[in-house]
């Protein structure tokens, strides 16, 4: 008996009340927040035209469902048992890097025009709503670069490759690719977070440096090249170590890839370096020094992924509430409905604002806004990650049964959800950074001290609630208080930067309800405060959502 087609009228039915596809989206032009937003971090307008409008297709939104729903494979052997120690990708995953890094997203920070980071920054965002996954290469190839200037050899040998505006996935040595990518190997077993337990070994022989230990985490494997740190004679050291010798494969070894619980398009392993030749970056001794240059930058994007997420989410449900009825009414109709997702968008366009201003504050040249970056990313990444989550699982809940179901993106989104807050420092770690900022960098508190005061006498809100802050914390808290610290002072910085830049209902809800008055612990529950949820809403797309 011939199989009907799965798209034929078996006349039980016919589909109603349900959404239609989304279709092309401009990624740009529908979000007036980001405009705004990128307008005042100084960010290229033109550029992220172009490149929201690319990764808004109904075609990328389809890759990066491919590129998580065919995670990559270790190829660790050929068919005659030689190893290759490779790793291989869906079609999907190679599209998504090279729209990015065709368009400068490891690049454009480093071209020498303003506004660079914060371009860059907006493209973390917008790559992150179509697939999360690919920013991990591309994102630690950016970060390399400043970390490269330790040594002008290695810079001279590396840069220009890592900013070559191409992505080149072919697998040879570095002399003899177009573009290149780097990754970082820092992670072992013991230590975690404590690099300074890190116990694999660096030596020297008549060619240079050979490394052996063992890499508890990975990140991009298949990278041509990584940041390493290894127990030198001297101490800790950074090296180069690439994957490719002009004479053939380095000595690194892929043990396993990770099985993760979500960024499943990129690949994390854990590898080993068999007396794998590297070069030494920045001094001996000085591993720790050297390499930060590359987490300060990395922690730029774990503070803008997180926005993307929650607005790639809010999108998702919007969506549905826009074209779902329940009870004679559209759900966007309902009041509770309409409360709680614009809850949820004061949180988005807030983790987007401040992601933006310390962005701008990477692209500065003197000394106050180089501190205000130092301090700003940490609060910018606590804060984000710490709401993101949750939004994430608000925004399945609207969408019932629906969002729990792997058709919708949103599955996909609640499983990346945590990771920016565990990656380059987890909560705790970030925290205590935030506190030896403060003790050692007095510039950097001064300089978001700054920034608070700027926006003193806008809201009298704001104004009580700066005023408790720092009657609360006259001195540095203690360890334990660190977290109550960093959120109190994250939400604030927040809040100021919303008041301004942002329109006055974006601007006075969050006041109202973050700084102002009792609220509950859940989405929708902002006790006494109104919320003007239209234009709230409005921000998340073009034209009013009603």
């Amino acid at each position: 008996m011939p199989q009907l087609p799965p798209s034929a009228d078996l006349g039980t039915h016919e589909v109603t009340n349900q959404p239609p596809e989304r279709g092309d989206a401009d990624l740009w032009a529908g979000d007036a927040a980001l405009r705004d937003h990128a307008a005042a971090a100084g960010a290229n307008a033109a550029h992220l035209a172009r490149y929201g409008a690319e990764m808004g297709t109904a075609a990328m939104r389809a890759a990066g469902r491919d590129a998580n729903r065919h995670p990559p494979e270790a190829v660790l052997f050929d068919a005659g048992g030689r190893r290759l120690d490779e790793v291989a990708f869906h079609p999907a995953y190679h599209r998504l890097m090279a729209a990015g890094l065709e368009a400068g997203y490891a690049a454009i920070a480093w071209e020498g025009a303003a506004g660079g980071h914060a371009t860059h920054a907006a493209m973390v965002y917008l790559t992150t709503q179509v697939e999360p996954g690919v920013c991990c290469p591309m994102t630690m190839s950016y970060a390399a670069v400043p970390a490269l200037g330790a040594d002008a050899g290695l810079d001279a040998l590396w840069r220009p490759k890592l900013t070559a505006r191409g992505y080149d996935g072919s697998i040879r040595p570095l002399a003899r690719k177009a573009a290149a990518t780097m990754g970082m190997a820092m992670t072992e077993k013991q230590g975690g977070s404590d690099v300074r337990a890190n116990t694999t070994r660096a030596e020297r022989d008549a060619d240079g440096w050979r490394l052996t230990g063992h890499k508890w985490f990975c990140s991009a494997p298949m990278s041509d090249g990584f940041l390493t740190l290894a127990q030198a004679p001297g101490g800790l050291t950074c090296f180069v170590v690439p994957r490719w010798l002009e004479d053939g494969r380095n000595a690194i070894r892929i043990a396993r890839l990770k099985d993760k619980l979500g960024n499943r398009a990129n690949a994390s392993a854990e590898i080993e370096f068999a007396g794998a030749r590297g070069r030494r970056l920045g001094e001996e001794g000085a591993g720790v020094r050297t390499i930060i240059e590359m987490v300060h930058h990395t922690r730029l994007d774990t503070a803008m992924a997180p926005a993307g997420l929650m607005r790639a989410a809010l999108i998702e449900a919007l969506h549905w509430v826009r074209h779902r009825s329940a009870f004679q009414r559209r759900l966007i109709d309902q009041p509770l409905m309409r409360v709680v997702l614009a809850d949820l968008a004061l949180d988005w366009e807030g983790a987007l604002a401040l992601g933006l201003r310390v962005a701008r504050a990477f692209d500065g040249t003197d000394a106050h806004e180089r501190a205000f970056a130092r301090l700003g990313v940490a609060l910018a990444k606590f804060l984000g990650n710490k709401l993101c989550p949750n939004l994430v699982y608000e925004a399945i809940e609207v969408m019932g049964g629906m969002g729990y179901v792997e058709d919708t993106a949103l599955p996909l989104l609640y499983r990346e959800a945590p990771l920016n807050s565990i990656w380059e420092g987890s909560g705790n770690v970030i925290c205590l950074d935030i506190l030896r900022t403060l003790a050692r960098t007095p510039e950097a508190a001064e300089a978001v001290d700054a920034e608070l005061d700027a926006a003193r006498g806008r809201d009298r809100r704001y104004d009580a609630a700066l005023a408790a802050h720092r009657a609360r914390f006259a001195a540095p808290p203690e360890e334990a208080r660190a977290r109550a610290f960093a959120e109190s002072l994250a939400t604030l910085l927040t809040a100021a930067v919303l008041l301004g830049q942002a329109p006055a209902a974006v601007a006075e809800g969050y006041v109202a309800t973050r700084l102002d008055g009792p609220r509950g612990r859940v989405a929708g529950s902002i006790g006494q405060a109104s919320l003007d949820s239209e234009a709230i809403l409005a921000r998340l797309g073009r034209g009013a959502p009603f």
